[in-house]
C-alpha cells in the first residue's frame, strides 16, 4: 500500500506541475494579448488621426484646385481680350494709315492746284 500511496503522491505532484505550467502559459499568452490589444488601439487611434489629416489635406487640395482653375479661367479671358484687342489695334493703325495715305495724296493734289 505505501508503494500505491508513493505513486499516488508522484502522479499528484505530476499533476499539479502541470497544471501550474499550464497556468503559468496562459498568463503569458494573457500579457501578450493584453500587448496585442494596447497596440492595435494605438494603430486605430493614429488610423483615425490620419483619416482626419487626409481629409483635411483632400479639402484644402480641392479648394486650392477651384483656385487655380479659377486662375486657368482668368487667363484665357484675359489673354483672349488682349487678343482682341491687339486686334482692333492692328486694324485702327492699318485704318489710320490708308486714312492718312488718302490725306497726303489729297493734300498733294491741292497743293498742286494752289501752284
Amino acid at each position: 500500500m505505501t508503494q500505491q500511496g508513493a505513486a499516488l503522491q508522484s502522479y499528484n505532484n505530476e499533476l499539479v506541475k502541470c497544471i501550474e505550467d499550464l497556468c503559468t502559459k496562459r498568463e503569458e499568452l494573457n500579457q501578450q494579448i493584453l500587448q496585442e490589444e494596447e497596440e492595435k488601439n494605438k494603430l486605430q487611434n493614429d488610423i483615425r488621426i490620419l483619416t482626419e489629416k487626409l481629409a483635411k489635406v483632400n479639402e484644402g487640395l480641392a479648394r486650392k484646385m477651384a483656385t487655380r482653375n479659377e486662375f486657368d479661367r482668368t487667363i484665357a479671358e484675359t489673354e483672349a481680350a488682349y487678343m482682341k484687342i491687339l486686334e482692333s489695334s492692328q486694324t485702327l493703325l492699318t485704318v489710320l494709315k490708308r486714312e492718312a495715305g488718302t490725306l497726303n495724296h489729297t493734300n498733294g493734289n491741292n497743293d498742286n492746284k494752289d501752284s
